[in-house]
C-alpha cells in the first residue's frame, strides 16, 4: 500500500527508487524541527532547503498567507494588479544595497529570477545601443537553476548532461582549491587571481560581445564555496571597466545567510541586479525576485507608452498570497533580530564546525556567516556515495536532516537556531561521518 501511494510522484533531483523503497517523510514543522509522520522531532540542518530562515510554522506568517487567501486569492499580473504586489516591491527594495536598486520584477523560482535576469541583461545591452552584446558569462561549479539559462551559464555538467545549451555563452574557472585552502576559517586568503580568468574571456571575444556575468557571492548547492578575499571586489572592477552587467545570484545568500540582507552588503560590493527567492518567504509560498537599477529598467521604458516594454513574465508574479508572505517574512526578519542573530551565533557556528578537524574521512570544513560545506573524501570508484549514507543514517538514526551535494554536506540551520542546536548538529556529524 505505501508503494503505491509514493509510486506516482516523480520526485526532482532525487534517487526515486532507493528513496521509495527507503521513504524519508516530513509531516509537521514547528520552529527548529520537522516531525516524521509518527510524531519523531527531526532537527533541521538546512533551513528545508535553503528556505526557511525563520524556521517553521512562524505565527506572523501563516496568518499573513491564511488571511491573504481568504481576502483575494489570485490577480491577473499581466496589464493588471493588486495592491500588495506594490506594496511587496517597495518591502524588498528597502532593504537593497543601496537607492540605486528601485524596480522588483516577481518570478517564482530561483530558477525563474536566473533565466529572467539574463533576459533583462541581453535586453538591456540591446536597449542601449549595445547590439553586439550577446555573451553571458558564468562559473564552473556554479549553480543558476535548472530553466535553460540557469544551466547554460550554470557549471555543473550532470545538470546540462541531456538537455540542449543556450549559445554564446562562456565560462570562468571555479575558486575551489583543497590544496591551497583546505579547512580555512571564513575567506581564504588565496585566491584573488582567479577572478583575473574573466580577462581572458574578455581577451578572447572582446568586451564589446560580452553582456553579463554571473556568480553566486557564496556558491551553495555546489558545495559551500567560499570566495578568496578581494576575488569579488576583482570581480567588480573588470565588469565595471568593461561594461559587463554583473549580477549576483542571491537564492542562497540573501536574507541574513551571511547576516546582513544580501552579500552584496556582507562584501560591500554593488552588483548590477541580484536575483533572490528562498528566503524571500521564508520557504512558506513559492517567490523570486529579480532586483535592477533604474537605469536598467528606464532603458526599456523608451517606447510608445501603450506598448508591453518587456516581453516575459509569469501567470504567478506577485501572487497575492506570496506578496503576502513576502511583507509577513521580511517584518519577522527585522521584528525578531534574525539576521543580527545569524551574525551573533556564526563565530560559535565556525568554532563548533572545526571542532570535527581530524574526524575520519573529512578532507574540508568551509564556512561563513550562518552557511558551512563539510567535505568528506570520496570513496574509490563511488563519488557521492559516502555523502548519500551520510545522508540517509543521520535522518533514519539520528532524527536531523543535512542536505548533501557529491561527497560534501552542506549546512545551512534556520536563523533562528540557538547554540544547543548547532551542538546537536555537529555532534551528530561527529557520530554519524566515522561509520561510513
Amino acid at each position: 500500500m505505501i508503494q503505491n501511494n509514493l509510486e506516482h510522484l516523480w520526485m526532482p533531483f532525487s534517487a526515486n527508487r532507493d528513496f521509495k523503497a527507503s521513504p524519508r517523510m516530513m509531516n509537521e514543522g514547528k520552529g527548529m524541527y520537522y516531525r516524521k509522520p509518527d510524531g519523531t522531532p527531526v532537527l533541521d540542518g538546512t533551513a528545508g532547503l535553503w528556505c526557511c530562515n525563520a524556521g517553521h510554522g512562524h505565527e506572523k506568517i501563516v496568518h499573513a498567507i491564511q488571511d491573504q487567501a481568504a481576502k483575494l486569492d489570485f490577480a491577473p499580473s499581466f496589464q493588471m494588479g493588486h495592491p500588495l504586489g506594490f506594496e511587496a516591491a517597495e518591502k524588498l527594495l528597502s532593504i537593497a544595497p543601496s537607492s540605486q536598486f528601485q524596480y522588483a520584477f516577481f518570478t517564482n523560482s530561483g530558477s525563474e529570477s536566473v533565466d529572467t535576469a539574463l533576459k533583462i541583461a541581453l535586453g538591456y545591452q540591446q536597449h542601449v545601443g549595445n547590439s553586439e552584446k550577446t555573451i553571458l558569462v558564468g562559473r564552473e561549479r556554479a549553480y543558476h537553476g535548472v530553466g535553460f539559462g540557469g544551466i547554460s551559464v550554470g557549471g555543473l555538467h550532470l545538470n546540462k548532461k541531456h538537455f540542449s545549451l543556450l549559445p554564446n555563452v562562456e565560462h570562468i574557472c571555479a575558486t575551489h582549491n583543497l590544496e591551497k585552502n583546505s579547512f580555512c576559517k571564513g575567506q581564504p586568503d588565496w585566491g584573488k587571481e582567479l577572478a583575473d580568468d574573466l580577462l581572458r574571456v574578455i581577451e578572447k571575444h572582446g568586451a564589446d560581445k560580452i553582456a553579463a556575468f554571473i556568480t553566486e557571492p557564496v556558491a551553495g548547492s555546489t558545495g559551500v564555496l567560499i570566495p578568496p578575499k578581494g576575488y569579488l571586489e576583482r570581480i567588480r572592477g573588470i565588469c565595471s571597466e568593461h561594461d559587463i552587467l554583473l549580477i549576483f545570484d542571491e537564492v542562497i545568500t540573501g536574507f541574513g545567510r551571511l547576516g546582513a540582507p544580501f552579500a552584496a552588503q556582507y562584501f560591500g560590493i554593488e552588483p548590477d541586479m541580484i536575483t533572490c527567492a528562498k528566503g524571500l518567504t521564508s520557504g512558506t509560498v513559492p517567490m523570486g525576485a529579480v532586483m535592477v537599477k533604474k537605469e536598467i529598467y528606464d532603458a526599456y521604458q523608451q517606447e510608445d507608452p501603450k506598448v508591453i516594454d518587456l516581453f516575459h513574465g509569469y501567470t504567478y508574479s506577485a501572487h497575492p498570497l506570496a506578496a503576502a508572505a513576502l511583507i509577513a517574512t521580511l517584518d519577522v526578519y527585522g521584528e525578531d533580530g534574525l539576521f543580527d542573530h545569524a551574525n551573533e551565533i556564526s563565530s560559535y557556528w565556525e568554532e563548533a564546525l572545526h571542532s570535527l578537524k581530524g574526524t575520519d574521512h573529512i578532507i574540508d570544513i568551509r564556512n561563513l556567516g550562518f552557511i558551512a560545506g563539510v567535505e568528506m573524501e570520496p570513496r574509490d570508484g563511488k563519488p557521492g556515495s559516502r555523502g548519500y549514507d551520510v545522508f540517509t543514517d543521520a535522518f533514519h538514526n539520528y532524527d536531523t536532516l543535512l542536505r548533501v551535494t557529491g561527497d560534501t554536506l552542506a549546512l545551512s540551520p534556520p536563523l533562528i537556531a540557538e547554540r544547543e542546536h548547532i551542538d546537536s548538529l555537529i555532534e551528530t556529524l561527529r557520530k554519524v561521518i566515522p561509520d561510513h
